[in-house]
């Protein structure tokens, strides 16, 4: 079986801010930010934000640590191509929380946008 390819990383603010405007879902563990891009690229982007409401910079970069984890096995099977993701730690709960219950969480809400609930 081939595996995907690992989804880019989002590295401008531009890209950022118009992922903030588009569609998103919010789960107990993290956040999740959805945008379409208009161009002919099959490639999946995404970007990782925690907060400094997240902790100081030991727990920001820890809970950006687990996404980036959960992006790869997640985003890189489901992920839809031509797309940007944007993930962002939430407070006590990206951290703490168990990483098969981050993966359901990111489940349930690429679920919940692709059928256009919040």
């Amino acid at each position: 079986m081939a595996t995907a390819p690992a989804p880019e990383t989002l590295r401008k603010r531009k890209d950022f801010v118009a992922a903030a405007r588009a569609r998103k879902a919010a789960t107990p563990g993290l956040i999740l930010q959805r945008r379409a891009r208009n161009d002919e690229s099959s490639v999946v982007r995404v970007g990782f934000t925690a907060s400094k409401k997240v902790g100081n910079a030991v727990m920001r970069n820890r809970a950006k640590r687990r996404l980036r984890a959960l992006a790869r096995e997640v985003l890189s099977q489901r992920g839809t191509p031509g797309h940007d993701f944007v993930l962002i730690a939430r407070r006590d709960a990206t951290i703490g929380r168990a990483f098969d219950d981050l993966r359901r969480d990111l489940i349930s809400a690429l679920d919940r946008i692709e059928q256009g609930t919040r």
